[in-house]
């Protein structure tokens, strides 16, 4: 019998300015492919969605959020790096407050101690599959 694992709850924000949005760039190396998705993470016991979306985005980019709103719960089931993964997923659109962020191509931030990278990327690229944004289903709220 397989082992047993848990489903992850998390809250991810959709940045939108005109046809850019705001992604972390990930990378699967069992794949060897490179993805995007919304930035957030997850959600600890005794806080809201919305205020672990906003944690998210101040401990990892310094950035506080505006014009918050919740869109939907999206179910995602995947696999990185070989190994089976579930998140239940309270997706919100916002903006963020510090406008210098928005004239930034490339945003670098620490996620538990690893460097990552956001970027904003164009929405038709993302949109015509030519970059890999996980979950798919995201884009529908673009």
């Amino acid at each position: 019998m397989a082992k047993s694992r848990k489903i992850r709850a998390i809250a991810l924000g959709l940045i939108q300015d005109g046809d850019r949005l705001l992604l972390s760039e990930g990378y699967d190396p069992h794949r060897k492919q490179t993805f995007y998705r919304a930035l957030g993470g997850g959600i600890e016991f005794g806080e809201t969605s919305r205020q672990a979306l906003e944690r998210e985005f101040m401990e990892e980019l310094q950035a506080e959020l505006t014009e918050i709103e919740y869109l939907a719960c999206l179910e995602n089931i995947f696999t990185y790096n070989n190994r089976p993964g579930h998140e239940i997923i309270q997706l919100y659109r916002a903006q963020l407050v510090n406008r210098e962020l928005y004239q930034q191509d490339v945003i670098p931030f620490l996620e538990n101690t690893r460097s990552k990278t956001a970027r904003w990327v164009d929405l038709q690229t993302c949109k015509s599959g030519e970059l890999r944004v996980v979950p798919a289903t995201f884009l529908h709220y673009c």
